[in-house]
């Protein structure tokens, strides 16, 4: 495994972290995962109250209890759900407890999607605070912050001076939109943690699409787009979420014998990348609690499809459905969208998803004409 200096912390940090986002439903299992990533030398955890419907910290915690080697463990905090000082207290008491440690080594303040946000992070009383007294009372060792915020917004925030280090959604897909942040980072010393480095499965499902990537013999696309990562100076961690053991094999493999990418290198890349694909939905699910009980990122991933691959996604899908005689109750079922935009008000990218829908079903639609 590939180490980096984290910083100013004075800690080495595998290159590959474990994102505690996408356990599989078998708790043993995920368990037995985290402490596999662990032995094969894999030592940053990243987790949060809520991922996989509530479950993530309370199976790392199941995994911390008897795993011997050195790990730092990373959680969170949302300023919707833990508005004050007092609410953040509280939450990093109940963290500590479920992932059965003593301190937490990186206490994030979740989610930082623009400055409005930042401005309620930051506001008299409200979570930085909490997270602050954390520090002092020793149950937070580091402050930082998570955030999908536009690359100038970042480098703002770094620039503020508050935080120890930054977790930002990075990848081959947007990262010439989040550059700025990372390059503020870098500057000044603070430690850049990526999430979404296959941009939520995006990479992994259109491989043949970020197939200019690859570099190596015998190299897939999705070990492609991590070496990316984690090949930039500026980037300490790259987290991978996995659902088996031989995920965590792969992502290992993915970074070995690592070298810095040239300001040449990523020129060529960014040649490659059209802005449209900074669109692209990761499929993080925050979307889903959706009044009508609409399948949101089901629908965005097909939309995904339509902005690498054009119309034929979209008519392959419809001459299926149509086939199966469901077309008809699948516009149905976008179509009672009642335009709340509660989806897009959670939606991390700020994706238009309601004008998405739109176009779905008007697309669809020239097929149920078809009969």
């Amino acid at each position: 495994m590939r180490y980096k200096s984290f910083g100013k912390t004075g800690k080495n940090i595998s290159v590959i972290g474990f994102g505690g986002m996408r356990f599989p439903k078998d708790e043993d299992y995920g368990a037995e995962m985290v402490r596999y990533a662990n032995k094969m030398g894999i030592n940053y955890f990243d987790t949060a109250p809520g991922y996989c419907d509530d479950r993530s910290e309370h199976i790392m915690g199941k995994a911390f209890l008897n795993m011997p080697g050195e790990f730092f463990v990373s959680t969170k905090s949302s300023a919707n759900s833990d508005p004050t000082a007092d609410d953040v207290m509280r939450r990093i008491e109940a963290s500590l407890k479920r992932l059965n440690v003593s301190k937490i080594n990186f206490y994030n303040m979740w989610c930082i999607l623009d400055m409005e946000k930042y401005g309620r992070v930051m506001m008299k009383g409200g979570p930085l605070e909490g997270a602050m007294r954390a520090k002092r009372e020793g149950l937070v060792e580091h402050v930082c912050f998570t955030t999908h915020a536009k690359g100038e917004e970042i480098a703002q925030i770094i620039e503020d001076g508050h935080f120890e280090a930054v977790t930002l959604g990075y990848n081959i897909i947007n990262f010439p939109y989040r550059e700025k942040g990372v390059e503020a980072a870098y500057k000044h010393g603070i430690p850049v943690v990526t999430m979404n480095p296959l941009g939520g499965g995006v990479i992994g499902k259109n491989s043949d699409y970020f197939k200019f990537l690859i570099k190596r013999p015998g190299e897939t696309a999705v070990q492609a787009a991590l070496r990316f990562n984690a090949s930039h100076k500026g980037i300490n961690v790259v987290l991978s979420g996995f659902n088996k053991l031989e995920e965590i094999d792969e992502n290992i493999r993915a970074v070995e014998n690592l070298t810095e990418l040239t300001d040449e290198e990523i020129s060529q890349i960014k040649g490659n990348i059209r802005e449209s694909l900074n669109q692209l939905c990761t499929s993080c699910g925050y979307c889903m609690d959706c009044p009508q009980g609409l399948d949101i990122v089901e629908y965005m991933d097909l939309y995904n499809e339509y902005i690498l691959l054009g119309d034929d996604p979209i008519k392959e899908y419809a001459e299926f459905l149509k086939s199966k005689f469901k077309l008809e109750s699948y516009i149905s079922g976008i179509n009672s969208c009642i335009n709340c935009k509660n989806c897009e008000g959670s939606c991390t990218q700020k994706l238009t998803i309601t004008d998405r829908l739109k176009h779905l079903v008007r697309m669809m639609s020239k097929f149920v004409a078809s009969k």
